[in-house]
């Protein structure tokens, strides 16, 4: 069905398609790399989508550094970005954008872009390493070890960040100024801006983020009510800039599991079991009064997130 539509829009403007394998559901993830002259390469930042491949990165939830990913992945993929670096002889910054199989070491390369992208100026706000500024430095013939963090000051641009935080983006929508426009997201962007929030943990993170994006969000909250389970499903299967919302209904309403979730969105465990400790925290607390929060109880709701 999203062939024959897809094929009917790009046979409209184009005599001819190509049709690819379809990668719908693996995981999504990119890096940063900086290369100078010498073929000294740095990666600067791995960041994962929380949504799976198949909607536009830009219209994807984002985190930094990547959360579900086990060390072999991880170095897997920094080693091929670095390799791919070397062997098209980029000198200054380069996204490499990554498919990657969710239950096997099966990966592809969607994009290169050996230029400052999007990604990287969430990547040089993440990290707080200036790509812009090392990306001319390097293009002018400085070895990395020559060139000073402009933000730190201290460390010269050969230190890989290392990140003790969680930084989420989520982007920013406004579909009702747009008359005739699908609400669906998919592989076209349509977001307008994006929020970034930084956090301890990754519930912390994802609920400043938001509350940010508008402020009548409360956060992980079902902010948007499906009516019935058809339409929460629809929602959930076809996803649109409220599928978060729909999740979180279906969570604090208790009327899916996280392993149904994760058949309907193909959104990975990890990501969903930290949502349902979002919810189970707010179960706790919502019928106690404030004196009643003990200490620890506070603690763990900072933890996950909550406003003061």
């Amino acid at each position: 069905e999203h062939l024959r539509e897809n094929a009917k829009k790009a046979l409209a403007t184009s005599p001819q398609i190509l049709v690819e394998k379809s990668m719908l559901g693996w995981k999504e993830v990119e890096y940063e790399v900086v290369r100078d002259v010498y073929d000294n390469c740095v990666t600067v930042c791995n960041m994962e989508n929380f949504d799976p491949l198949g909607i536009h990165t830009g219209d994807s939830i984002v985190m930094a550094p990547s959360q579900t990913l086990s060390d072999e992945e991880y170095h897997m993929l920094r080693e091929t970005a670095i390799r791919v670096v070397r062997h098209l002889g980029i000198v200054g910054e380069c996204n490499i954008q990554y498919a990657l199989h969710p239950e096997s070491l099966e990966y592809c390369i969607i994009e290169v872009n050996a230029r400052l992208s999007r990604s990287s100026a969430l990547a040089s706000k993440a990290t707080g390493y200036p790509l812009a500024f090392v990306a001319a430095k390097l293009s002018l013939g400085i070895p990395l070890n020559e060139v000073q963090n402009a933000v730190t000051k201290k460390t010269q641009a050969c230190f890989e960040p290392s990140l003790d935080y969680i930084v989420t983006k989520i982007p920013r929508w406004d579909m009702s100024k747009f008359e005739g426009v699908s609400k669906e997201i998919g592989s076209a962007m349509k977001s307008v801006g994006e929020v970034m929030s930084i956090g301890r943990t990754m519930e912390e993170s994802l609920q400043k983020a938001l509350r940010m994006v508008d402020p009548s969000n409360p956060g992980f909250q079902p902010r948007f009510r499906f009516e019935t389970m058809e339409d929460l499903i629809q929602e959930l299967k076809v996803p649109t800039d409220r599928r978060i919302f729909a999740i979180a209904q279906a969570m604090h309403e208790k009327t899916l599991s996280v392993a149904e979730l994760h058949d309907i969105t193909k959104i990975d465990h990890w990501f969903l079991r930290r949502c349902e400790a979002i919810v189970k925290n707010w179960d706790v607390l919502k019928g106690m009064s404030l004196d009643d929060v003990t200490h620890d109880l506070m603690l763990e709701a900072k933890k996950n997130g909550y406003s003061d």
